[in-house]
């Protein structure tokens, strides 16, 4: 099918890398919410290339399921573009171009010296000069943008002197810190800093008693220290005469796994004890049923996973100290192995969930939304440029349906929200201007009657509101079309911040769902920033 082009007539490419470990869930989740394309379009074919570029996998829907393709070449590789992924849609011509492995996007034209020479030598004067004074041009408006970010810096300084508390002078409170580990800076992306996939998994169980250490070059732990929870897994009589027929089966040495478990101020070995059985006439062998691995090849099980993810990401403890705390108990496990865990687990199982939430969150009929700046090192850019991590929620008016959603962006670009909600059809609240807290004190009496409306369902939340609180905010705003403000200062541009967006600050008094600020996706967004001072 991939070979001669039918079956399908339209094709996309996912330019970028593809993990063509994913399977056909998770191409499908890729098209749907990273390209927001729609996956179940019939006769449309969806490729993806890994780093290797000598194969690629291809996903086709056929109306009553998914065709899963995959295509090798064993001499020579894949001409696949390597730009920002996004589904780019190619023609029948490029398609087989690409299956030849040639070139689908044309390259610049370059001229041999007998083709220059018969050019006009005019034609080509012109052109250097105007590759010179482009280049003037470009140190030009460099200087130019240096001298306008200096200008800005002493700005910026200059209100924080000016109206910053004066606690705060020499530290942004919005602002993330981090921790040195290692010669790296790292804290939230400390599971990707401090990975290490040349690190192999522990070929055993390395735990020690703390009081006897281990010895030096003793590959497997002494394990007469930590208890021992044997988990038997064996077939009844019944089940193995089923099998085998009465009598016709012989007890072999049990299959032993074993497990890391995590058991608050102690830790002990989860001994798995798996009966294997066999025929004594033929080869035919059977294994009792047992609990599959949390990790291939890994001796994480899932009660330390949880122990190391909600230390590390609810309870801001850094990798580092975890490790320490571990060693306290006897276990032997790098924080390298630690964040190789937890960006497994997070690809493997909570992306999953991720999407799956992402999809739910649609169904909202408000959104609030908020970010929050974030330094992050070595993602290609200049140390310590800013980042943004970005939550979205679901209104907190919802108590019974609580969806809290991050996502990671290096720019604070108003289209970042937009993707990530795209074709949402809603109410997203979000802060247009951090002014806005100025008229705290303007607001307490409209603060105060909303505090008394949590509890009402959302009918008689939105009779109350217009009632009570519709008179108090008709009056606010009356206010400040009133009074004389100068736009120089702080509480001038939140005047002038309230009179413009005055339609949306409004919205709540005619939508029951509609919360009266974004304090919801401040306090989510604050659980993110609480482990500043750990990471300092």
């Amino acid at each position: 099918m991939l070979n001669d082009g039918t079956g399908f007539k339209k094709v996309y490419i996912a330019t970028g890398f593809t993990d063509l470990r994913r399977g056909i869930d998770g191409l499908a989740r890729t098209i749907r919410f990273q390209f927001h394309l729609d996956p179940y379009d019939k006769h449309t074919l969806f490729l993806f290339c890994g780093r290797r570029t000598d194969r690629i996998k291809g996903l086709l829907w056929e109306g009553g399921g998914f065709l899963l393709l995959y295509k090798r070449i064993e001499n020579g590789n894949f001409r696949w573009p390597r730009t920002k992924g996004e589904a780019l849609e190619i023609t029948a011509d490029q398609y087989q171009m690409l299956m030849q492995g040639l070139e689908i996007i044309a390259k610049a034209v370059k001229y041999t010296e007998e083709q220059l020479n018969t050019v006009d030598k005019s034609f080509l004067i012109h052109l250097l000069l105007q590759q010179e004074q482009l280049e003037a041009l470009t140190k030009e408006l460099h200087a130019s943008n240096e001298k306008m970010q200096l200008l800005m810096e002493q700005v910026i300084l200059g209100k924080q002197n000016r109206f910053g508390r004066s606690s705060e002078k020499m530290e942004d409170t919005g602002q993330i810190r981090f921790r040195e580990v290692d010669g790296s800076i790292v804290f939230f992306n400390e599971a990707e800093a401090v990975s290490d996939l040349s690190v192999s998994e522990p070929e055993d169980l390395e735990l020690r008693s703390p009081r006897q250490p281990k010895r030096k070059g003793k590959k497997e732990a002494d394990l007469s220290g930590l208890p021992i929870r044997r988990i038997d897994h064996y077939l009844s009589e019944t089940e193995l005469e089923e099998e085998f027929g009465e009598k016709g089966w012989k007890q072999l040495p049990d299959a032993i796994s074993r497990k890391y478990r995590f058991v608050p101020a102690k830790v002990e070995v989860e001994e798995h004890h798996i009966g294997v059985y066999a025929s004594k006439t033929d080869e035919h062998m059977v294994k009792a049923d047992h609990p599959k691995s949390l990790l291939h090849g890994s001796l994480v099980s899932p009660s330390l996973a949880v122990a190391i993810i909600n230390g590390k990401y609810v309870n801001a403890v850094p990798l580092y100290r975890l490790e320490q705390e571990f060693q306290r108990y006897g276990l032997q496990i790098t924080r390298q192995h630690m964040a190789n865990w937890c960006i497994r687990l997070g690809e493997e199982y909570l992306s999953v969930l991720y999407d799956h939430l992402h999809e739910e969150l649609y169904s909202c009929h408000v959104i609030q939304a908020d970010e929050t700046p974030v330094l992050v090192n070595h993602d290609g850019r200049k140390a310590g440029s800013k980042s943004w991590m970005w939550v979205y929620r679901s209104g907190h008016l919802y108590h019974n349906r609580q969806i809290v959603l991050y996502e990671y962006q290096q720019t604070r670009n108003a289209s970042h929200p937009r993707e990530f909600l795209k074709g949402y059809d809603g109410i997203c609240v979000t802060d247009g201007y951090q002014v806005c807290h100025t008229l705290e004190k303007e607001i307490q009496a409209i603060y105060r009657e909303e505090g008394k409306l949590n509890a009402l369902s959302s009918d008689e939340r939105l009779k109350q509101r217009q009632a009570v609180i519709k008179p108090l905010v008709d009056a606010f705003f009356a206010y400040l079309k009133n009074i004389k403000v100068s736009r120089k200062d702080k509480f001038g541009d939140a005047v002038g911040y309230a009179l413009n967006q005055e339609k949306y600050l409004r919205v709540f008094l005619t939508d029951e769902d509609v919360p009266i600020d974004n304090n919801a996706s401040e306090r989510a967004i604050r659980a993110f920033v609480s482990g500043r001072k750990t990471g300092r």
